[in-house]
């Protein structure tokens, strides 16, 4: 067993509890998010398939069981609008139902109240009914199917569609077809927010939203590497304007760093942090980090819109389940098959479901190639099966705990994800624990006191570049110049620190953008003098701002390339200052050398004080074996200055063994098993 003794004075103990400046809202206004959101959604359990009457059945249950412990909105996940029939998955084109003005409305079979253009009105009704909260997700911008029919725009103010000098705008006028959601490109792209036409799309969307009755929006694919911060701002202050406060949530969160997050954080009251968290300990372990740096950033409970704002560490993925990793091996193939060639499928049952990891196997095997790779894996996430639920959660129960502990500290929101209906007696006990309202707190706020990082122990050996995305606003963005090789052949290098002290800058080789050359770009102007960035010369390959699939929080990001083509995604600008733009979000390039196993080992100590006054001590154990885990009550002190521990009596009881520990002498110290936590509740006199 390895035994490590934390001394506070040099490894002190993390503060996860910030002070929360409560800011000056009018009493008339509602305070949105208050507290961190807690409730249901319904994608790790059904992935788009849900149905009216199964989501109704698990929103009575919530009612039933969940609502006494805080949990409050029940959250329809992506692709409500999407016929469920054959040829219809993640990325299809020409599914959806959409109303005479571009927007989407319920699929009627899934949705039969529906019908007759009443949207989720009914739906929310029920919901109201049982004492919750209705929530919806939805994409940016607008449909590629509303883009294709050139619908109208319904203008809310005047009434009827939108007008303006002296024409009627439909939707190919404010969509930007160049911006299209880069893990969804069938399915949704930007609308051009500097036009009254796209913004009158955008209001036309939201106050629908309202007048259906939802209270809670999950906006995704512009956030992370997917930034869209002109239709963010002017969601929010659509939001602001309706009668009905809808809480505003922000998704995915792929490579968000806190500077990016203080530019959306005050227009929002939730905002992820993190790709999509499954049900794997890598997962969980690529949470920590994360999570203390935007603590340390005082970004937990910041100003929001018209309330408070919280970084989300995503759903937890616990009970019973779908799996977004299985593929259809036929659907696959017959996809495949005229990009990549024939494949051998010997030994493999067309009337069968793969593991996705084997599926790769398969192709990479044959194909040996990166490419092959990103784009076989691009396939598979577009044909899920997605049928579900049909399976448990991977974690084992101690690293359930050490999810529940850690979002708790973090102060995340607290969405469950799991199938309510067949809901067993230890996720209950788990999800419903009376510890940890007491820790989020749901009023009330505390002191604000001064976190010194804590030390990690970290069990990495190699590192790896890795390119990521930062506010253009951050200083280390200007850190890009050019290297001619001569007159045809120029490069585009990093001159930043990246911690390699040896060895060549990483550089990528210049191309012009393609533009088309016929007029269909409508905004060709803005995209003049932009360039495509090559990893090797003379290979049609380029460097894309944001992957085409969505990454999961373990997944480092080291830059995804693809074929070259007309896309914002794949435009750049290196602007006299050295920032490197990206086209497609507004972000700047960085370049940084990190250990490939970050997170992946070691220990965490956090520190959090209660609402009640009591003081909470986690001990996370990120080691594959059983380890001893002690501190000092007088560190304990050093952590917490303004609590006057030194000399004081402490009662002291851990949560998930409901050890009973009596007074404290000197040390707290407990066996924490692998992968495992300690949570301590600490009541001093």
């Amino acid at each position: 067993m390895e035994i490590f003794v934390l001394n506070l004075s040099a490894v002190c103990l993390y503060l996860a509890f910030l002070l929360h400046r409560v800011s000056s809202i009018s009493e008339a206004v509602p305070v949105r998010a208050s507290s961190p959101p807690r409730g249901w959604n319904s994608y790790d359990s059904f992935c788009w398939t849900i149905s009216e009457e199964e989501f109704l059945q698990s929103a009575e249950i919530i009612s039933q069981r969940l609502r006494p412990h805080g949990y409050e909105y029940v959250v329809v996940d992506y692709l409500w609008y999407r016929r469920k029939v054959k040829g219809a998955y993640v990325d299809s084109l020409g599914f959806d139902v959409i109303d005479e003005w571009g927007r989407m409305i319920p699929d009627p079979d899934r949705w039969p109240s529906s019908r007759g253009g009443k949207g989720f009105t009914e739906v929310a009704k029920k919901v109201h009914a049982m004492g919750l909260k209705f929530g919806i997700h939805v994409m940016r911008g607008i449909s590629t199917q509303a883009f294709n029919a050139d619908t109208p725009i319904l203008d809310t103010l005047k009434g009827g569609a939108y007008e303006d000098s002296g024409r009627q705008w439909r939707a190919k006028d404010i969509g930007l077809k160049e911006r299209a959601c880069a893990w969804m490109q069938h399915g949704f792209m930007s609308v051009n927010t500097k036009l009254g036409a796209g913004r009158a799309f955008l209001r036309s969307l939201y106050q629908q939203y309202a007048e259906w009755g939802v209270d809670f929006v999950k906006h995704d694919c512009v956030f992370g590497d997917d930034l869209d911060i002109n239709e963010i701002s002017f969601v929010s202050e659509v939001l602001k304007e309706l009668d009905r406060p809808i809480v505003y949530s922000l998704s995915p969160g792929t490579g968000v760093t806190p500077a990016m997050a203080k530019e959306v954080s005050g227009l929002v009251n939730m905002y992820r942090i993190t790709g999509d968290d499954w049900d794997t300990w890598g997962d969980v372990a690529a949470h920590f980090n994360v999570s203390r740096d935007f603590s340390a950033a005082n970004m937990i409970g910041a100003k929001g819109l018209q309330g408070k704002s919280w970084p989300d560490l995503d759903m937890l993925p616990l009970g019973w389940l779908t799996d977004p990793g299985y593929v259809n091996w036929k659907l696959v193939l017959s996809f495949i098959w005229n990009i990549l060639g024939p494949v051998d499928d010997s030994g493999v049952a067309y009337n069968t479901y793969l593991p996705l990891s084997t599926f790769l196997h398969v192709l990479v095997r044959q194909r040996n190639n990166e490419m092959v790779a990103a784009n076989s894996r691009l396939v598979a996430q577009h044909l899920c099966s997605n049928e579900g639920p049909h399976r448990t959660c991977n974690l084992n129960l101690d690293e359930q705990r050490t999810q529940m502990t850690l979002w708790a500290m973090a102060k995340s929101p607290l969405m469950f994800g799991g199938d309510v209906r067949k809901l067993d007696e230890t996720t209950y006990s788990l999800i419903t624990n009376p510890t940890f309202p007491y820790i989020i707190g749901t009023k009330g706020n505390t002191r604000k006191i001064k976190v010194t990082p804590p030390h990690l122990s970290e069990v990495a050996e190699s590192n790896t570049h890795v390119l990521g995305l930062t506010s253009c606003k951050d200083p280390k963005a200007n850190s890009w110049s050019i290297q001619a090789h001569d007159q045809e052949l120029e490069e585009i290098c990093w001159k930043g620190k990246s911690g390699n002290k040896i060895g060549e800058p990483l550089c990528l080789y210049k191309s012009r953008a393609l533009l088309s050359s016929d007029g269909e770009m409508i905004y060709k102007q803005q995209y003049q003098g932009k360039v495509h960035l090559l990893a090797s010369k003379g290979v049609g390959v380029c460097l894309d701002a944001s992957p085409k699939w969505k990454l999961t929080s373990k997944e480092l990001r080291r830059g995804s390339f693809s074929k070259c083509k007309r896309d914002a995604n794949q435009m750049w600008q290196l602007n006299p200052s050295g920032a490197l733009i990206s086209s497609y979000s507004g972000l700047c390039a960085t370049v940084n050398l990190v250990k490939a196993d970050v997170g992946s080992g070691g220990i965490r100590s956090w520190i959090a004080t209660g609402r009640k006054g009591e003081i909470y001590v986690a001990f996370f154990n990120l080691n594959t074996e059983k380890t001893l885990i002690s501190t000092k009550i007088s560190d304990l002190a050093k952590a917490l200055p303004g609590k006057n521990l030194n000399g004081a009596s402490c009662k002291c009881r851990e949560v998930w063994s409901a050890k009973d520990y009596g007074v404290l002498q000197q040390t707290l110290s407990t066996a924490v098993g692998m992968h495992g936590c300690a949570l301590f509740v600490l009541n001093c006199d």
